[in-house]
């Protein structure tokens, strides 16, 4: 089992790995080939539940899937990604949702999209003994604020909030950082600035780690974002075999023999 120790270890020695999953059976595939991290991201609003967009996923959302992830996984690290006003508005209420996760549905660690006002309460869940993955950049959360998923830490002063928050989360204990949609020099000089492991999406290579949504990563999404990678076409191997189904049915081609039986003790039947 990948522990927050073995990660921290990882920083700058071994690049680390992490995917989402959402289901026992991917999660099952992910964790038998060896990643690291296995993310249960509020990604599962758009890539699963149909949502625009990762705000309408609640508590119960993620806790069911977080708790279909951690049963099928052994070796993998199992992180939580606390939804959308889950906390940072109480602090004893983000505290009950994360401990949750971690005493009902077998999560690892949490994550947190990041800001001023997580710096605390990251302290403050570590304290309690529940590992914190910030999360700095683009966060999906703020959406409505951005009016969009535009990169940040484009400019000086953006790219100095990113390494001042960095370096508090850092202090604060967080295990390690995902930074989203950053120019790739910000992450770097992101990463050389602290000591937990950066786990980059969107971010260049000189992270510690890289993340993908597993939709995008296999090729199962219609559409996936320019800095990701399609390593597979899911999509389309699924659409093949739809399609072929189909027509096998409709053709009588199936079911056949092999695919039925017969009781024959039955008397015939009116």
């Amino acid at each position: 089992m990948t522990t927050v120790r073995d990660l921290r270890a990882k920083a700058g020695e071994e690049p680390i790995t992490m995917l989402t999953a959402y289901d026992a059976p991917t999660a099952a595939i992910v964790d038998e080939a060896g990643v690291d991290v296995i993310l249960v991201g509020d990604s599962v609003g758009n890539a699963v539940l149909g949502y625009e967009t990762t705000l309408p996923v609640s508590v119960d959302d993620t806790a069911r899937h977080v708790g279909a992830v951690a049963r099928a996984t052994e070796d993998a690290m199992v992180v939580a990604d606390m939804p959308f006003l889950s906390f940072g508005a109480d602090e004893s209420a983000a505290i009950e949702n994360a401990g949750r996760m971690l005493k009902e549905e077998g999560a690892d660690a949490v994550k947190l999209e990041s800001g001023p006002h997580t710096v605390d309460l990251t302290r403050r869940m570590v304290e309690l003994g529940i590992p914190v993955m910030a999360h700095l950049g683009l966060t999906p959360q703020h959406v409505n604020q951005y009016g969009g998923y535009p990169r940040q830490g484009t400019d000086q002063e953006g790219a100095e909030r990113i390494l001042e928050l960095a370096r508090a989360h850092d202090d604060a204990g967080a295990f390690s950082l995902v930074l989203e949609h950053v120019p790739a020099n910000v992450a770097a000089d992101v990463t050389d600035a602290v000591g937990m492991p950066t786990i980059g999406i969107g971010a260049g290579p000189g992270c510690d780690g890289q993340v993908l949504v597993f939709h995008d990563a296999v090729g199962l999404s219609e559409w996936s974002p320019s800095f990701s990678k399609r390593f597979g076409d899911v999509r389309g191997e699924m659409e093949a075999a739809v399609a072929d189904y189909v027509d096998a049915v409709e053709a009588g081609a199936f079911p056949a023999d092999e695919h039925s039986h017969e009781a024959s003790d039955l008397d015939e039947l009116y």
